[in-house]
């Protein structure tokens, strides 16, 4: 699982928009928006970490993602991926472990990779709304 003391070695401020595309080691904390797609160090042990107002437009590719924001595009998280109650995708998510908070929505599949497998056989095509009566 997600260890609670990962550091943050990248912050991207709430009031910068990068256009393009964006590639970290260690780990990044978005509160900003970034267009383009989002790639950490295939070989570290990366974490994102989105805010609620922080956006992604773009892939993003990490070994862990924690989002409270916004991501239009796919999620490739071959650890985990935490989605906390603000958090929307507009994409399919490839997750090792999900864990999603009540108010999260996805809008796509759900894929669950296991080590060794880049992207499972079969996807689920759901639309996840966590919130209200149901």
């Amino acid at each position: 699982m997600l260890r609670k003391d990962r550091k943050i070695d990248t912050l991207i401020g709430k009031d910068a928009h990068v256009l393009g595309d964006f590639e970290f080691s260690g780990g990044l904390h978005l509160e900003g928006r970034i267009s383009g797609d989002v790639r950490a160090d295939p070989s570290s042990d990366s974490t994102l970490s989105v805010s609620e107002g922080g956006c992604i437009e773009g892939a993003v590719t990490a070994m862990n993602v924690i989002l409270h924001g916004t991501v239009a595009g796919p999620i490739h998280a071959s650890g985990s991926v935490v989605l906390g109650s603000s958090a929307r995708v507009h994409g399919d998510v490839y997750y090792g472990v999900i864990e999603m908070t009540l108010g999260a929505e996805i809008m796509g599949r759900l894929v669950r990779v296991t080590s060794g497998a880049a992207v499972a056989d079969k996807a689920a095509k759901v639309e996840v709304r966590l919130g209200g009566a149901f």
